[in-house]
């Protein structure tokens, strides 16, 4: 997609924003109408965290039915808006491909809601007991430039489906799509339920406004969908924090899978908007055995295999080396190449991919810095294991720990088991796509933040509540 065609839809998808008056079509017939101001969008973040407080009240009082409301309703916006949402990301981050923004938030339809939220009870001798969950209050929620608005409307199902009001801070990569579809979340909102602000944003995010979220008393809960420096300025806040960490998903091919499935499956997860997706497969592990049956197949599947020398300069190109403490030199992604698409990435590696393209991949040894970082970008290094333990043990090693996300590709139950117990990941996918693990294409639920640095994984509505029990003692229990 070139810049004018770019332009272009800036301009026609602005122009509707503007005719709409931030209304629409999914929201029944306005109770007021309010003042030119965006709803919901603030200067500061103090007086973004006191109007969702203040939203947050509003919820309360109206009950849980009206949470069915607005989350339905959330669904039914991003189901229309898709495309045109999909096309505002787009143009302002110019990062992943166009119809896998869209795809995103079409999927937003089926993350769980209320449904999380059913009560657990005991009756016995000594009366009943009922716990249920209730929500913290406001949750400053911290999202980032890969998915802007997929992760806020996916964090505003869970959140205020659980009964919280939300802030939030997006990446200031993506905060002017982010910024408008929270205005028009809360126009919806209001003409639907009367309640003001219950989601909110900072117009222009910056570190300080972080920091003032971190510090703010109106602010209950801190969930942060980012990289390591703010998750660790989140979990040292004073609040109780929930955090996606970083991830370097593997993938371990062995001598009984079926290649040209695997080959298949490792395209369709790590070329999902050019591998911006944490859980995307990042490095693949394949026994020496049938090394040239997977290469052949990754070949037959789509994948555009690239040269040593090719791969050795598209890393001199998006790796720089930068001296640690220590005095020894590591690796620095290049930002400006994270979710570029395959066709660049060839021309930047010193050649050409066929337009169309999903998926790079070329051999590399264990420790070169495309098995070694997380790149978010569909390149694919292919690395030759002796067997399958050493394949598994280079995983580990590749993953770093994060206990994030794995794969494996086998027919062989012992060496699935074997994987899944060494890697101890938020999400192991078993002969499948890495999307698998979110739904798609496997059973399970979605969401955009995976909290693996706190240890709740994938959220849902539970995550965002605190346990309350009720007792009554000796009385209300009806069987003996």
């Amino acid at each position: 997609m070139n810049q004018q065609i770019i332009s272009a839809v800036v301009s026609e998808v602005l122009a509707k924003i503007k005719q709409e008056n931030l209304g629409g079509s999914v929201a029944a017939p306005a109770v007021v109408s309010r003042p030119s101001k965006r709803m919901g969008v603030f200067d500061t973040a103090e007086a973004a965290a006191q109007a969702a407080r203040k939203g947050q009240e509003q919820l309360r009082k109206k009950g849980i039915a009206t949470r069915v409301e607005i989350i339905n309703l959330v669904k039914s916006i991003c189901t229309e808006k898709a495309e045109e949402w999909g096309k505002l990301e787009f143009a302002e981050t110019k990062i992943g491909r166009l119809d896998h923004k869209i795809a995103k938030l079409t999927g937003i339809k089926d993350i769980p809601g209320i449904e999380w939220l059913n009560p657990y009870s005991l009756s016995g001798d000594n009366g009943i007991m009922m716990e249920e969950y209730a929500p913290f209050g406001v949750i400053a929620a911290i999202t980032p430039v890969t998915h802007s608005v997929p992760t806020i409307s996916g964090n505003i199902v869970s959140m205020v489906a659980a009964g919280n009001g939300v802030v939030f801070n997006a990446h200031p990569g993506g905060a002017g799509c982010a910024a408008d579809a929270i205005a028009f979340f809360n126009q919806a909102i209001y003409n639907k339920t009367g309640i003001e602000n219950l989601v909110t944003i900072i117009e222009k995010p910056s570190l300080d406004s972080f920091n003032d979220l971190c510090k703010s008393s109106y602010v209950d809960l801190m969930c942060v969908t980012g990289g390591p420096a703010v998750v660790n300025a989140a979990m040292q806040s004073g609040k109780r924090a929930i955090c996606a960490g970083p991830g370097n998903p593997p993938v371990v091919v062995d001598e009984t899978a079926d290649l040209d499935h695997a080959a298949r499956s490792i395209i369709l997860g790590g070329g999902f908007d050019n591998n911006l997706l944490c859980i995307g497969e990042k490095q693949v592990f394949v026994v020496d055995s049938v090394h040239s049956q997977f290469m052949d197949a990754f070949k037959r599947a789509g994948a555009h295999f690239l040269p040593r020398e090719n791969m050795k300069k598209l890393a001199g190109e998006i790796f720089t080396y930068k001296e640690d403490g220590g005095g020894c030199s590591h690796p620095v992604l290049n930002r400006d190449y994270v979710g570029a698409d395959a066709t660049k990435l060839a021309q930047v590696a010193g050649t050409s991919a066929p337009a169309g393209t999903e998926v790079l991949f070329g051999d590399c040894p264990g420790d070169c810095p495309f098995v070694e970082e997380e790149q978010m970008m569909p390149v694919i290094p292919v690395v030759r294991a002796k067997n399958v333990d050493e394949a598994i043990e280079l995983a580990y090693q590749s993953e770093h720990g994060y206990r994030h996300s794995a794969i494996m590709h086998s027919k062989n139950l012992d060496n699935l088991t074997k994987m899944g117990q060494k890697m101890d990941c938020t999400l192991f996918v078993k002969n499948g796509a890495s999307i698998a693990g979110l739904g798609m294409g496997g059973h399970g639920y979605a969401n955009f933040s995976i909290a693996t640095t706190t240890g709740e994984g994938i959220v849902t509505t539970q995550t965002f509540t605190r346990k309350r029990r009720c007792v009554m003692v000796d009385s209300l229990n009806i069987i003996r």
